[in-house]
């Protein structure tokens, strides 16, 4: 049997703009300069540990425990004055981890959807785990383009996989992880350029994690864009997707992942 653990590993306050996509004078209003503290709130960060019956696999690390040390050096100069993150105690994915009585060396795989800041910031909390996956569009995005923080996982081994067709997502591309049709890697960019979601089978139907294609349930409800986008015409075929996904009787949930309307829960 397949379940799906939802933690919260810290939380980021953000600028609303960030969240969902605003019309507005401001040129940049998602980097939350000179916006008003009205504006702004604190979201969670997501992570989730799926036991699948062919392995443990973590989708995304959270915020790192250095960021109860040094969130400035951590997160550099640029990143911290648009945003602030926060780990409580307990929360970090290695404690996650601990708590349910796992070590890093327990995960068949870490998927990483995309590789900006808050969803590989833990990623050396948890280097020993087997194998650290991600898209190629994704990686090669993230070792050029400006946006990401490499020194995460600067002394990490990331493997990449490459688009196959898959009968899902807005363009019919992605991974079966195991081969098995239980479990997709669904090509859905446009926040970044190589974002996947994951849709994971279970007896009642299909739960998808949606990353950043939208940041709250929201978002596909009232198709709201976030306001960081790299390409508008893919991020608007990703999220269309999703809402149109999100509809299916067979999709049981649908999570973002800084939707602070969902709770900390295990899906069975």
């Amino acid at each position: 049997m397949t379940s799906i653990h939802v933690w919260h590993t810290g939380e980021v306050y953000i600028d609303r703009a960030l969240s969902f996509r605003e019309k507005t004078f401001h040129p940049a209003p998602f980097t939350g300069l000179f916006r008003s503290k009205s504006k702004k709130r604190w979201v969670p960060v997501s992570t989730y540990l799926i036991e699948h019956p062919k392995g443990n696999i973590l989708v995304d690390t959270g915020w790192s425990e250095e960021m109860r040390i040094n969130a400035k050096r951590h997160l550099g100069w640029i990143s911290h004055a648009m945003f602030k993150g926060n780990l409580p105690p307990g929360q970090s994915v290695r404690e996650r981890l601990s708590s349910i009585g796992l070590q890093d060396k327990d995960l068949d795989y870490v998927l990483l959807t995309h590789l900006h800041s808050d969803h590989v910031s833990g990623l050396k909390d948890i280097r020993g785990a087997k194998k650290v996956l991600t898209s190629s569009q994704e990686w090669k995005a993230a070792n050029k383009d400006f946006g990401y923080i490499p020194s995460m996982w600067q002394g990490v081994s990331i493997q990449t996989f490459e688009l196959e067709t898959i009968p899902f997502g807005p363009y019919n591309k992605g991974m079966d992880l195991f081969r098995d049709e239980t479990l997709y890697l669904v090509h859905t960019p446009g926040h970044t350029k190589g974002q996947f979601s994951i849709m994971v089978k279970t007896d009642r139907g299909w739960v998808l994690l949606v990353s950043d294609v939208g940041y709250a349930e929201r978002s596909w409800s009232e198709f709201v864009l976030p306001g960081i986008t790299t390409n508008l015409e893919e991020a608007t075929d990703s999220l269309r997707w999703v809402q149109k996904f999100s509809l299916r009787d067979d999709c049981r949930f649908v999570f973002a992942n800084h939707d602070p309307n969902i709770s900390p829960q295990i899906v069975t």
